[in-house]
């Protein structure tokens, strides 16, 4: 899905990110990684040699040079000591490092946002192209402000109001991507299910199924309908998110978001696992006309429940 050869049908054309001369967080730590994995290559120094650098294990050091945890000044400087770095490559790797430590708009919800969702929102807005699957509600990049607060208040029955809007508010900044002059090219496939699935009522999902055909209408953005009589054998219980980047780190990062938790993956096989599983979906999926129609039917279903004439 990333070699970006197939035609409009099947996939977004990739957008080239332009940080100009700051990264954000989660791409300059990718970025420091990647740095720091070149300088220990350069060496010839396995990981199991190099670990003990920064007092922690084989998969400590590997997250960190693939961008998968949050880096540590000591650890970060300890390297940078170890490999005995010029002072030019310090100061590179001081600049991401700092960068890497900012903080991003997000972190004024962090009373309400989970650790892994943050790291996602972060790298939605490094990546060229997003590639996803939903099984249940519309991804969270492309919902309305209505759908997302009934999804808050029905998720967290004991929450205050001034929660739930604070929940909501952060879904909606998270799509200022989508506004953006280098917004990452799109391709969401959503479970014919989540078109039966009254989030809200009738009025709520007539709002939110018109703001999806707003959206795919616009180039970038391919919204693909998996039907229920295709999606047996292809469809996962779970979200999927395949993350493309262009900005000279790790080029791909797969997201698989569970209950209360997500996976972050970026082993060569573990991407090439679920890409598959993404383009089984995509090959499943109904074609661009059709998705769109199917769109059309179901926001006339709910208009003609919630009372509004038909478009």
């Amino acid at each position: 899905m990333s070699d970006g050869s197939a035609v409009r049908e099947d996939a977004v054309a990739p957008v080239v990110a332009d940080y100009g001369q700051t990264a954000r967080p989660e791409a300059a730590a990718r970025l420091l990684g990647e740095a720091l994995r070149q300088a220990r290559r350069e060496r010839r120094l396995p990981l199991r040699d190099v670990a003990p650098v920064i007092r922690g294990s084989v998969s400590k050091l590997s997250r960190l040079e693939r961008g998968e945890s949050p880096p540590k000044e000591r650890d970060v400087r300890d390297l940078v000591t170890f490999y005995r770095m010029t002072g030019e490559q310090a100061h590179e790797i001081e600049s991401l490092l700092r960068q890497a430590r900012d903080s991003a708009w997000w972190q004024q919800y962090s009373d309400v946002t989970p650790n892994w969702l943050k790291r996602l929102i972060g790298l939605e807005a490094a990546a060229t192209q997003i590639y996803c699957y939903e099984n249940h509600v519309v991804p969270g990049l492309l919902q309305t402000a209505d759908y997302a607060r009934s999804l808050v208040t029905n998720g967290l029955p004991g929450a205050s109001t001034e929660e739930v809007e604070r929940r909501v508010r952060l879904r909606l900044d998270r799509q200022c991507i989508l506004r953006t002059a280098h917004r990452p090219g799109i391709v969401a496939m959503l479970d014919e299910g989540i078109l039966q699935r009254p989030v809200g009522g009738p009025a709520v999902m007539r709002q939110q199924l018109d703001h999806l055909l707003q959206l795919s209408r616009h180039d970038g953005i391919n919204i693909r309908i998996v039907p229920f009589e295709r999606s047996a054998s292809v469809a996962p219980s779970y979200p999927i998110t395949h993350l493309v980047f262009g900005d000279g780190g790790p080029s791909e990062l797969i997201y698989v978001e569970l209950i209360d938790s997500a996976l972050y993956l970026s082993r060569a096989a573990e991407i090439e696992q679920y890409r598959n599983v993404l383009l089984n979906l995509l090959a499943a999926s109904a074609r661009m006309k059709d998705s769109e129609s199917m769109l059309e039917k179901a926001h006339a279903r709910y208009a003609a429940r919630a009372g509004y004439a038909d478009w």
